[in-house]
Order: structure tokens, then sequence, then C-alpha cells
């Protein structure tokens, strides 16, 4: 019997209304947008000039105009101090299109001094989270070929954990397994989620301290500490976004609504919006994006610059006829990165050119 792969509870458990087509599915977002803040009248909501709060905004403000009685809500933009004109210039269009405020909040730290004291994003948040603590522990990537070597995994995971103590999660990054030492390798959670990372960094191990931190500083420390006076907090993440947000959370799993230990609600409206629904609705009610889609040609923005987009640099070229300046400050903060990104990027590349063709990868295929 085959061994069935193991897949995340945000795709195997779903609500009904997550298979509906745009029209229905958009319908059910309104009801479920109404209900709760009647429910939780005290509501803020992270707006990020992005199209997926584009989407979000209107969809609320439509709920609202369709129930009159429902509340105000509060909507707050989080300036990392790294944002494209574009951007900033959106929100205030967006803020006076709907009759809205649209605060703007800061960090007390900046970008840069985040950067220089924690170090930069690589490839995606996971895998900056896990790369960082393996250069914080030391721990040697050799442990990923005992483990796949030993014929009891479970009893080598459990060697690992008393020669490495308080390294858990870093052996199970590695090792791509869980704390029971049984593998997980079509995981995001691992180092192989990006093909031959392992062998990769042990290569050509980074020189430069890696971290997503610089996110926390900039962005979620701040969100945290606007967002403790409400009672609840509604986001635009996507399922579909992939990465983080598509990995079950400890205060949500699959339902975009949850009770989160602090007491506060969070709901996610758009959580089960596919690329296609969010063209659909676009369309369907005329939501312009910024000009950072609209006349730039980026097809998402988030943090400018930010590493864990595979097209950081592409997407900053596309910038730089329009903003030259945030597009340096970019590379200024994020250059290691986005080198050995184009360096990760080659070895995979020569990698699987060796593969389909049965050789072998020499340093100086590499080099050259």
């Amino acid at each position: 019997m085959a061994k069935q792969e193991y897949k995340s509870r945000v795709y195997t458990d779903r609500p009904a209304y997550a298979d509906f087509d745009a029209p229905a599915k958009f319908q059910a977002i309104q009801g479920i947008i109404a209900t709760r803040l009647k429910q939780h009248p005290k509501a803020i909501c992270s707006y990020s000039g992005g199209a997926d709060s584009d989407i979000l905004i209107d969809i609320i403000e439509r709920t609202r105009a369709a129930f009159p009685s429902l509340p105000p809500v509060k909507y707050a933009f989080f300036n990392t101090g790294l944002e494209m004109k574009a951007t900033k210039d959106h929100v205030k269009a967006t803020a006076e299109k709907y009759g809205v405020e649209i605060t703007e909040y800061r960090p007390k730290i900046s970008i840069v001094q985040a950067a220089r004291t924690y170090g930069i994003p690589f490839v995606s948040k996971i895998m900056s989270a896990g790369l960082s603590e393996w250069q914080k522990k030391g721990v040697p990537l050799s442990i990923a070929q005992e483990y796949e070597q030993a014929e009891d995994k479970a009893a080598k995971r459990g060697e690992l954990k008393e020669r490495y103590p308080k390294c858990e999660s870093v052996i199970n990054f590695l090792c791509c397994c869980n704390s029971a030492g049984e593998p997980r390798p079509n995981i995001q959670l691992v180092i192989n989620s990006s093909k031959y990372m392992r062998d990769f960094i042990g290569e050509y191990p980074p020189d430069f301290k890696i971290s997503a931190k610089c996110c926390d500083c900039c962005k979620k420390d701040v969100a945290h500490a606007v967002q403790k006076d409400f009672d609840m907090i509604i986001t635009g993440e996507r399922r579909d976004e992939g990465g983080m947000r598509s990995v079950p959370r400890k205060d949500c799993t699959t339902m975009c609504f949850t009770e989160t230990s602090s007491g506060q609600y969070r709901l996610r409206p758009l959580y089960y919006v596919s690329d296609a629904d969010k063209a659909w609705y676009k369309e369907k009610y005329g939501v312009r994006y910024s000009d950072a889609y609209e006349v730039y040609g980026l097809t998402r923005t988030g943090c400018c610059g930010c590493p864990i987009s595979y097209k950081a640099v592409a997407d900053l070229e596309k910038i730089k006829p329009y903003e030259p300046n945030v597009v340096k400050a970019a590379w200024n903060i994020f250059g290691g990165s986005y080198r050995y990104r184009m360096q990760y990027n080659e070895y995979k590349k020569k990698r699987m050119e060796a593969e389909k063709s049965g050789g072998q990868m020499s340093f100086d295929d590499m080099e050259g």
C-alpha cells in the first residue's frame, strides 16, 4: 500500500464556502464580516496599500453600507520606513475614497537598524527562521545524513536531542522530520522545502546573518502595540499566498475567525479567497490598485524589496524608473541576500541539469 503524503490541516479541513464560486464566496464573506462586527464592534483592520488590502477594505465598507447599523472599523497602515511613494499615495487616496481614516504608524527601530542587529531575510520567513537558529546554535549539517542513514529514525532523533539540547526546532529543520522522528520532507517547515538548500549552504555557507526579525521589529511589534486595545483584529491574509500564511498557527488552524490567547478575536475574511476570486472581485467592483500594480507592473508588493520574494530583484528593476531612491535603499539593506539568492538559484539550476543528464556537478561547473 502506498504511503499517504502528509498534508497540513489548512488543506485537509476547510469550511464549505471555501469551495463556492466567487460571487457566492464573497456573499458568504460579507455575512461573516457583518456577524463578527456585530459581535465585536471594537475592531481594527491592518491596511498595507497592497492588492489584498484593497479587496479587504472594499468588502468591509461595502458590507457596512449594506448594514448601516454596523460600527466603523479602525484602519491602520504600518509604515516600515522602506515604502514606495506609490504605496503611501495610495493609502491617502483610499482613505479619501471610502471616507475613512487610515492612521499611519512607524516602528521605534528602523529597518536599517533591525537588519544590522538581527540579520536579513533569505528565501522565506520559514527558511530565514530555520537558518537563523542554525547559525546561532551551530548544529552541524551532518546530523541530517546521520538521521537519513539510521534504520530507527525515532531512536536517532532522540539521540540527537540528547546530543544537542535546546535545539529541537533546528534538528527538525535540518533533518526534515518532526519531534517524534517521523520524516516530514514535504512540509514547508524544513530546510529542503527549498530544493538542495541543505547541500547549498554546506558548500557555500552564508557570509551574513540571516533573520526575518526585521519583520517583527518594523511591522509585527508595532501592530501588536496598536492592536492590543481592540476586541477584534482584521487582516487580509490569504492561504494562496503560501509561506507562513498557509501553515497552521497556534491561534488558527483553518478557520478565518478565531479567539487568540490574549482573549481577542482575529478575523481573516479573505483566507479562502483565491487569485481567481480576487481578479473577479476587482473587475466586478472596479477596484483600482496602487500605481505599484497598475503602472509599475508589480504583481505583489508587501515590504518593498523584501528578499523573501523570489522576484525581489526583478521587481526592483520595475520600480527603478519611477522611484530610484527606494531601490537604492533596498539594495543597501538587503543586497547580501539578493546576491546569495542568485548564487543559490544558479546552484539549483546546475544541480537539476546534472540530475537530468545523469551526470555530476563539479566545483568548476559552479564557478563557471
